[in-house]
């Protein structure tokens, strides 16, 4: 399979600017962007469902011991 070089390039962004006008260009790049980062999102939950890691929480910090009071009683 070629490469796309950067002739290529150039013609299909005139051809897309052609077909759907400057005013289209945002509307479809954020398109494009929200489905790359859901497959992203999508492979990502999928290696780690087959490597079995879960992300589960961290455990939280244990609580220090109580610190000794000066009140005692001396012996």
């Amino acid at each position: 399979m070629p490469n796309i070089g950067p002739g290529e390039l150039i013609l299909i962004l005139v051809i897309v600017l052609v077909i759907f006008g400057p005013g289209k260009l945002p509307d479809i790049g954020s398109a494009i962007g929200r489905g790359v980062r859901e497959f992203r999102k999508a492979s990502n939950d999928l290696e780690d469902s087959i490597r079995g890691e879960t992300k589960k929480p961290a455990p939280p910090p244990a609580a220090p011991p109580p610190a000794p009071s000066d009140t005692a009683e001396p012996k």
